[in-house]
């Protein structure tokens, strides 16, 4: 009798262990079909003709969207989502895996026929507008003057904390230059002028809302971070470089100091600018953004900077560096002095 107790208590705790197992497994697939963000954040995803049910869900966990590629093949496959429909989706991080599959498998839900147009860091204005020109077939003149338009960019300043009246300077060549964020954007083709202009500010945002912090802690305002972070994007290749740029141009302001930035000068130059030898050629060009005869920032970002050159603005690495040049002629490297007759001793033997 006793040992039919022991094999019966054995077996009642081998099968306890199985059900914790499963049920320990089923907590794990149930949070694994969590969303991966707990507030809203859209993204757009583009699925594919021909793309398979598992080439999607790789990519949606590739891209952050979902939390296990596991998890969402095993759901898929026990709800029968495998007619995933090909077409531009609009997806929110704050949906879970079942909300999104779901929402992938009706075509109802693909996007009108879209353009997609990457925007580079460092891009101007006026190249992402003749851009945007050729994807959308409306006029680039037409979005320098949007984005000029001061009572059009009154009502951005009341829908964003992050715009000012510092961007109404009239001397600006264009008030939006700096916050046209660079990245991949996938628009409507009939979308106006206005809905492209603010996914561009509504991506800003995004990074203005990670950055917020250091941002009220620097001592200069947005629009003069965004300016700084301008010329650090024109100057600097890497990370490294943007940083000690940065950090340069913070040392020559402590000790008023003029920045001397020959990019300043590309961008006075504007229409006339063709190559990298004109803005050398040109620092006696009158124009306020001129760094060589004004002292202090430009009045206004002189492109559109990604955000490692907001970063390295926010976080300049310290140095005692006064001057810099980078080799043009060569590979690009940035050579950094103390003084001037180091300076003048990298631009004789890089630069002549």
């Amino acid at each position: 009798m006793k040992q039919w107790n022991k094999k019966v208590l054995v077996g009642v705790i081998a099968f306890l262990l199985v059900v914790l197992v499963f049920l320990s497994g089923f907590l794990v697939y149930q949070l694994n079909l969590q969303p991966v963000a707990s507030q809203s954040e859209t993204v757009l995803f583009e699925v594919e003709e021909g793309d398979s049910v598992a080439a999607v869900i790789a990519r949606l966990s590739d891209e952050d969207i979902i939390k296990s590629e596991t998890a969402a093949k095993i759901y898929a496959r026990l709800n029968g989502l495998h007619q995933i429909k090909a077409g531009h989706f609009q997806l929110d991080k704050a949906w879970d895996t079942k909300d999104i599959l779901r929402y992938l498998n009706d075509s109802g839900n693909a996007a009108a026929q879209q353009a997609r147009i990457t925007i580079r860091e460092g891009m101007w204005a006026k190249d992402i507008a003749k851009e945007l020109e050729q994807q959308l077939g409306i006029s680039a003149d037409e979005f320098i003057a949007l984005w000029n338009d001061e009572d059009y960019l009154r009502t951005l300043i009341a829908k964003y904390d992050f715009l000012d009246e510092s961007i109404l300077n009239d001397q600006t060549r264009v008030k939006l230059e700096g916050y046209l964020y660079p990245e991949t954007y996938h628009f409507d083709l009939q979308a106006t002028k206005e809905e492209v202009t603010e996914t561009f500010l509504n991506q800003f945002e995004q990074v203005y809302d990670s950055l917020k912090s250091d941002i009220e802690r620097s001592s200069l305002s947005l629009h003069e971070l965004m300016t700084m972070a301008s010329l650090v994007q024109y100057e600097g290749q890497s990370k490294a470089d943007m940083k000690l740029i940065a950090g340069v141009f913070y040392n020559r302001l402590a000790i008023d100091m003029r920045l001397e930035s020959s990019v300043t000068v590309c961008y006075a130059l504007y229409e006339d600018y063709e190559h990298a030898e004109d803005c050398e050629l040109n620092s006696n060009i009158d124009s306020p953004y001129n760094t060589y005869l004004n002292a202090g920032l430009p009045i206004g970002p002189i492109l559109n900077p990604g955000k490692d050159a907001i970063d390295a603005a926010l976080h300049p690495q310290e140095s005692d560096y006064l001057y810099f040049m980078a080799d043009i002629y060569g590979d690009g490297k940035v050579y950094y002095a103390k003084t001037l007759e180091e300076h003048e001793a990298n631009v004789s033997q890089y630069l002549r």
